[in-house]
């Protein structure tokens, strides 16, 4: 285990890595689509050659993992580059160079849980360490892979880039290291953290890893954000506090990506779960719109991220307590009232593209009912009262309010907490400041200013801190399904940041003399605003070629089968299956391709596990609405083989079903055990089964070339013989590229999409069997 960096010797020198590693991709971050500069140094950082790299590995085009663009051609060139740094290194330093391809499986929680089988994918991990080697190691990992039909320039051939070059300028100093630093090209981190999973569980190097630091990306461009450090070992934040000109760090980022809110997850999770490594996960942020899209191409990524008494508390106090709870309360509902009747008329999404849509609807709606609440209160139960008392009133009911969530959030461990000691200290350091002009007649200027000032940190905090939010879920409500309506999410947001920001002024609207004009100038703008989007004038998307934002259509033609417990055909149709990814499903699309409406809605087969429906990842609970398309039957060239080896009574009333297949480079595996069977052991992972949402079981897969066919048996434990089975598997084949990616009628119905979309398509088979 590290120890903290005052007390190890060791620490400092792995510590020296990691702080080499974070400034020299900052820099790089900094400097990748400048200028080139002028000639650089043996060992100084060419932002012209990071490049290269760059516009190099993206013109591979999309890299699939098990297409040869992944696992040929972008293996090769990494290992062009690799040797010729190799070359060029000095003689104070050792590269050693290993092409891993693991084959394994594990459980995981992400996506309502599900396990993964991988099979030969594709590792490429360089050792730079002193000639005389190096007991210690610091990882510095990215991938290289992509998801389909991206060219997956942020995400994350720029990290693979910038790794490249850290390698090239490493290598070529003539001091000698005193510990190893690992670069991982993994090459299947799209197929939910595979490669990474292979390489710290399998790999010889792995053991001697004692930091690392991840490069990822959430969206194209701005400065990367530090959303994940730990387990424990602060002195990696203390490294990166050093090493970064800027830091860019926040628990509350941590916080909420690690409670599952945000539908993604990176390699930090397997380093930090499989191979108990402490390490520091950065990522871009910034245009979140384009990330895992068509649009992520290298000219895109931004310059600056490839570079950076008793009474008074019985009666008084109580009642502003109790009043200021009661107006958030009120604020909050009148809000998500307006946006659930937004999303009821069919204008979701407004705001996609012209953010400032929901800060002039949403922020009017939530100031205005704020104001409105205290400004009766004032008017009906304050009536005799003085008001420079109720402005010392609320002012201290919003710092006991503070308090208590501070004491609350401590207590619960959240780090998150410190954001309440800023609204806490603050304020009361401002009132003892002020404390004169708290008892004055008349919000005089001195008193506002100075208010002002004293409240400055904290609010210019919460700022920052609601930008970030917005910049990283504004995106993501894109991409978050068909059941969550995103105007309720965003407004929620909007509501709460409304409820921090207005928390020290609230006491205003009792110290002023009237707030009539600007409740009628917040009331003028969400009206004009509200009847602006619902006339439909604010289109969610953008096919803008310097910033897109598109809607995103997957599309898979499919050909399903289901079979009895003889193995007969009992039914079978094909047809081309399709999910909107936001809320809006296909209600834009209809105009365009009439024939896709809500007439071809997607039916649940019931008998069949995830509905009969091919789903790649289990996300079924995220896309319940979706449609089929009839279309003709697609016969692969390469047709899934699905055989049943071998069936064996175990002790304890269990069958062990041993099955061996063999496909394309992704089949998704839908387990479900009938009534009176369980599923109670299998091959894969630790031997446990874990059930998706709604109790089926879920297996992902994924291999390289030449990988071997797939085996695997799963153990069912059974009460009593069934006449109809004791458990359906079904196989699903994806095509995502070769010559069976596409059908001529995919083909011709992705042309008929707007530019306005990003439409991804594949065909894909589906194959039910009863055991």
């Amino acid at each position: 285990p590290l120890l903290p960096l005052s007390e190890a010797r060791g620490a400092p020198l792995v510590l020296l890595y990691l702080l080499g590693l974070r400034a020299l991709a900052q820099v790089s971050h900094r400097q990748l689509l400048s200028q080139p500069p002028a000639a650089a140094g043996p060992r100084d950082f060419s932002a012209s050659r990071a490049r290269g790299y760059l516009d190099n590995i993206t013109a591979i085009g999309p890299r699939t993992v098990g297409s040869p663009e992944n696992e040929v051609l972008a293996v090769n060139y990494l290992l062009e580059q690799i040797r010729g740094i190799e070359r060029e290194s000095t003689d104070a330093h050792k590269i050693s160079v290993d092409i891993q391809r693991p084959t394994g499986s594990f459980s995981i929680d992400f996506l309502g849980g599900f396990t993964s089988y991988y099979a030969n994918i594709t590792n490429v991990v360089v050792k730079l360490e002193p000639r005389n080697g190096a007991e210690h190691a610091v990882l510095s990992n990215c991938h290289f892979d992509s998801v389909p039909n991206t060219p997956g320039a942020s995400d994350d051939a720029v990290s693979c880039a910038v790794m490249l070059e850290i390698l090239n300028t490493l290598s070529k100093s003539s001091e000698s290291l005193q510990h190893a630093v690992i670069f991982l090209f993994n090459g299947a981190e799209e197929n939910i953290l595979q490669a990474s999973h292979g390489f710290i569980t399998q790999h010889e190097w792995a053991k001697s890893i004692r930091a690392f630091i991840n490069l990822e990306a959430a969206g194209v461009g701005g400065k990367e954000l530090v959303f994940q450090t730990g387990p424990e070992n602060p002195w990696l934040v203390q490294a990166y506090v050093v090493a970064a000109k800027h830091p860019f760090a926040s628990v509350v980022a941590q916080e909420i990506f690690q409670s599952g809110i945000i539908p993604a997850d990176t390699d930090f999770r397997i380093y930090r779960d499989f191979g108990n490594v402490p390490g520091i996960d950065l990522a871009f942020i910034e245009n979140g719109y384009i990330y895992h899209t068509e649009y992520d191409t290298s000219d895109r990524i931004l310059t600056d991220s490839i570079q950076r008494a008793g009474w008074y508390f019985k009666d008084s106090l109580l009642a502003a307590f109790s009043l200021t709870l009661t107006s958030w309360v009120c604020t909050l509902v009148a809000v998500l009232l307006v946006a659930v009747f937004v999303s009821f008329i069919g204008r979701a999404l407004s705001w996609y593209t012209h953010f400032y849509v929901s800060v002039s609807l949403y922020g009017t709606a939530a100031a205005a009912t704020l104001i409105l609440v205290h400004m009766l209160a004032k008017k009906f139960f304050y009536k005799n009262v003085n008001e420079h008392f109720l402005g010392d009133v609320f002012f201290d009911a919003s710092l006991m309010i503070w308090s208590i969530v501070l004491t609350v959030m401590t207590q619960m461990g959240l780090c998150s907490a410190f954001i309440c000691t800023l609204w806490v200290a603050f304020p009361l350091l401002t009132k003892l400041m002020i404390h004169k002009e708290f008892s004055q007649k008349g919000a005089t200027i001195k008193f506002i200013v100075m208010y002002m000032l004293g409240m400055f940190v904290p609010y210019l905090y919460v700022l920052y801190l609601s930008w970030t939010v917005f910049e990283m879920f504004t995106p993501v409500m894109g991409r978050s399904g068909s059941e969550i309506p995103p105007d309720v999410v965003l407004a929620g947001f909007i509501v709460i940041f409304t409820m921090i920001l207005s928390s020290y002024f609230i006491n205003f609207i009792y110290l002023v003399k009237s707030t009539k004009t600007t409740l009628v100038a917040l009331t003028s703008v969400f009206v004009v605003t509200l009847v602006l989007v619902c006339s439909g004038i604010f289109f969610p998307y953008s096919s803008d070629a310097a910033n897109p934002k598109p809607k995103r259509v997957f599309l898979q033609h499919t050909s399903r089968r289901f079979h009895d417990l003889d193995g007969n055909v009992v039914k079978s149709d094909s047809g081309i299956w399709i999910n909107g990814f936001d809320y809006n499903g296909i209600s834009h699309i209809t105009p365009h391709v009439p024939e896709i409406n809500d007439t071809i809605r997607t039916p649940c087969e019931e008998q069949a596990p995830f509905c009969g429906l091919p789903w790649i990842l289990p996300v079924h609970f995220m896309f319940r609405k979706n449609w089929y398309l009839p279309a003709r039957e697609i016969l692969p060239r390469s047709p899934i083989q699905f055989k049943l080896l071998s069936k064996k009574l175990m002790p304890w009333n269990s069958v062990r079903l041993s099955f061996e297949v063999s496909g394309p480079s992704h089949m998704s595996l839908y387990v479900r055990p009938h009534a009176g069977s369980t599923l109670s052991r299998w091959s894969l992972g630790d031997g446990m089964p874990v059930a998706s949402l709604g109790g089926d079981y879920f297996v992902f897969y994924s291999r390289g070339l030449h990988a071997a066919p797939w085996h695997f048996w799963v153990e069912l434990t059974v009460s009593a013989k069934h006449s109809d089975g004791i458990v359906s598997l079904a196989i699903a084949a994806h095509y995502f590229f070769g010559e069976d990616q596409k059908s001529p009628q995919l083909y011709a119905l992705l042309e008929r999409f707007p530019d306005w979309t990003f439409s991804s398509g594949w065909s894909c088979t589906y194959d039910l069997f009863v055991f």
